[in-house]
């Protein structure tokens, strides 16, 4: 079977859902709509005598196998043709599949199934803690052309080159006053964070590391010296303390201002004695 002729299966599988979908409001379920999806494609490939995989592991990516084409299967609750996709490094691909392709139930507004090619798709990437595609049916901005590489470039890549790409991409969305502490660029600093899910709270520390802990974070984040006026200007250390120490400061403004610090009485904390 060539790519057009697949794509052709795939235009009439669209059509047959779509006015099933309207007619059995059970099938805008993603199970019952995958499941009957799974169905349709053996039925209308058997005629073109191309087997779907019917040992496909459920959580394998694309989740229909049909010969060397891909079916992904996506379904959305809202009158909208988007929705979050697989995993960027792609580890549990069937080895097989070399065409991926995105089936789509819109189940708000008026139910509408409709299809597309995966890197036409992919528009997005959400960077948690496992980075994931998201994807769009009519998309105007696919994100591999943002990359200025193809989907199996980008496939091709090692895992260290597609995160820098996503790296790139993420701190590029950036608005002033956010952060991602926890996607580094550097992967010496990124070793560095604190992994441990335990987080400790600044005042209960000892003295001792308190004041470690506010110079070393004074030396790295010079923003808190800016004008009083100035907004945001204890972020970067408080974000800091959290992502490299694991140490949660909720009035950062207190390490650094002059009052908060320094005690008359107390030599040690910047104040003078007074007899």
């Amino acid at each position: 079977m060539t790519q057009n002729e697949f794509e052709e299966l795939l235009t009439a599988v669209a059509a047959t859902l779509t006015q099933e979908v309207r007619d059995k409001p059970e099938l805008r379920k993603p199970s019952a709509f995958e499941g009957r999806a799974r169905a349709l494609l053996r039925e209308v490939a058997g005629q073109q005598r191309v087997e779907v995989d019917p040992e496909a592991h459920a959580q394998g990516f694309p989740d229909i196998p049909v010969g060397e084409f891909g079916v992904e299967v996506k379904v959305n609750s809202a009158n909208l043709w988007r929705s979050v996709a697989n995993s960027v490094f792609e580890g549990t691909r069937h080895e097989k599949v070399k065409h991926v392709y995105v089936l789509f139930g819109k189940m708000g507004g008026e139910p509408e199934v409709k299809w597309g090619r995966y890197e036409d798709c992919v528009m997005h990437v959400r960077t948690s803690h496992v980075p994931r595609f998201e994807v769009e049916i009519g998309t105007h901005k696919p994100l591999f052309a943002k990359f200025g590489l193809t989907y199996d470039e980008f496939r091709a890549l090692p895992d260290e080159g597609k995160m820098r790409l996503i790296r790139q991409y993420a701190h590029g969305r950036l608005k002033e006053g956010e952060h991602l502490w926890w996607l580094e660029d550097n992967p010496e600093k990124e070793e560095q964070r604190a992994h441990e899910p335990q987080i400790r709270l600044y005042m209960r520390l000892e003295q001792e590391e308190k004041r470690k802990l506010r110079a070393e974070a004074a030396l790295l984040c010079p923003q808190i010296v800016k004008p009083s006026r100035s907004k945001n200007k204890y972020d970067e250390a408080t974000v800091y303390l959290l992502s490299y120490h694991g140490v949660l400061c909720s009035q950062a403004r207190d390490l650094f201002s002059a009052g908060s610090v320094a005690m008359r009485a107390d030599q040690t904390r910047g104040g003078e004695l007074h007899t």
